[in-house]
């Protein structure tokens, strides 16, 4: 060091002010060197391999480092301008406090993937939390480097504050609309990954495959994006099938409109042969002995059929697909199954379906309610009815060439 002295001594200013800088320059590369393809590379079996977020923030604290030995040791070259060796210092420890920053910002993302580890992860989300948290680290990251380079204190800046609160409130006005939001959305259950999703007013229906501070992406069924505002899901209206998922069922709820012109009553033969019905004979023969038994007690001596119950075809088919319904080894009996008449129109009278099948897989789900109806389709003609259809060409062709198809 001595002789290093004495070399220095002997040569210009501008000389020493030029090796100085060059050396301090060396050994700041070198100590970036150890400490990132030495040192690191040592400690790598040690850090968590399913992650490479780890890395980086690992990677933004050693270049602290080299930094600290730039901002120390400019002020040992000789012969340096006071302004050059404060222009480096200040831009030395202005990359000091960024590196530090982007460590915790690095850190805190860390965090949130092994917090995504753990199965309760889906149900409360701490992604939203977690950028509120890098959003203020940033800020105030933001605020040490000004206070840095303008040669004042944080304080006074600080200080300053209150005469922009309004201008911060304008500015920040979505992320603490989102940040509300998001505390609503996690403590009320309301929102999860995974969530099967239906916001009409903006044109989503899907899965929720991500829950950040800003915005919730929803994949919809087509594979396209819908990008909803946090603060949209509190404040607009949308329909999340999660409780469909939970019951392990999927409500089936479809009508049949019957041509109200083929309902009628059923003569005794006819009733006769709706016993061929396996799933209709526990219903006959309860409801039989109950007519016939009603026939005899109000309607004694009276032989005008008007006046006496009868059965209907309608009634008999709502019978009929009630019993279908309950024996269908797809329909969950643990849950509402009904066979009901809405309100009569002029597209017929639709005939409603009402039961749960006992899977919530969408394939597997269409496959079952095609089924039921494809037989209700099919067996309609046995009871003598006909659904209702609109005319079409083909109708009104066949009245000018006399066709009947």
């Amino acid at each position: 060091m001595d002789e290093l002295t004495q070399l220095l001594a002997g040569q210009p200013p501008w000389l020493q002010s030029l090796i100085g800088v060059t050396l301090l320059a060396l050994a700041a590369l070198a100590a970036n060197y150890l400490l990132k393809h030495v040192i690191l590379r040592a400690a790598a079996p040690w850090l968590d391999r399913k992650s490479k977020t780890i890395d980086k923030a690992v990677g933004w604290l050693v270049t602290v480092i080299p930094l600290l030995v730039v901002a120390n040791g400019i002020h040992l070259v000789p012969f340096l301008a006071d302004r050059a060796r404060e222009v480096v210092a200040n831009v030395a420890q202005t990359l000091i406090v960024l590196s530090i920053s982007l460590a915790i910002v690095k850190t805190l993302t860390y965090l949130n993937e092994l917090y995504e580890r753990l199965p309760q992860s889906r149900n409360r989300p701490i992604k939203g939390f977690l950028q509120v948290v890098k959003i203020i680290v940033l800020c105030g990251a933001a605020l040490i480097v000004i206070s840095i380079l303008i040669d004042q204190s944080p304080l006074l800046l600080l200080s300053g504050l209150g005469a922009i609160t309004a201008v911060l409130l304008l500015v920040f006005k979505d992320t603490i609309l989102s940040l509300v939001a998001s505390v609503q959305l996690s403590t009320n259950d309301m929102l999860r990954v995974g969530d099967w999703i239906v916001m009409e007013s903006m044109g989503a229906d899907g899965d929720v495959v991500d829950i950040s501070l800003h915005t919730v992406k929803v994949q919809n069924f087509d594979k396209t994006i819908t990008t909803i505002p946090t603060h949209r899901l509190v404040s607009d209206s949308y329909r999340n099938w999660r409780g469909m998922n939970d019951a392990g069922a999927r409500r089936i709820k479809r009508a049949l409109p019957i041509d109200q012109s083929t309902i009628r009553f059923l003569s005794e033969e006819e009733v006769a042969a709706l016993h061929q019905f396996r799933l209709l004979r526990p219903y006959l023969a309860e409801k039989e002995a109950e007519i016939a038994e009603w026939n005899a007690r109000e309607m004694a001596g009276e032989e005008n059929p008007v006046n006496r119950r009868r059965f209907t075809n309608l009634g008999m088919f709502r019978a009929y697909a009630l019993a279908y319904l309950a024996q269908h080894p797809r329909i969950n009996d643990g849950f509402t199954v009904m066979v009901r008449q809405l309100a009569p129109g002029a597209q017929g009278l639709p005939m409603e379906l009402y039961c749960f099948a006992d899977t919530t897989v969408w394939a597997e789900y269409e496959g079952v309610q095609s089924d039921i109806f494809d037989h209700m389709l099919s067996i309609l003609p046995e009871f003598h009815l006909r659904l209702f259809q609109e005319p079409s060409g083909v109708d009104f062709g066949s009245l000018t060439t006399g066709d009947r198809m």
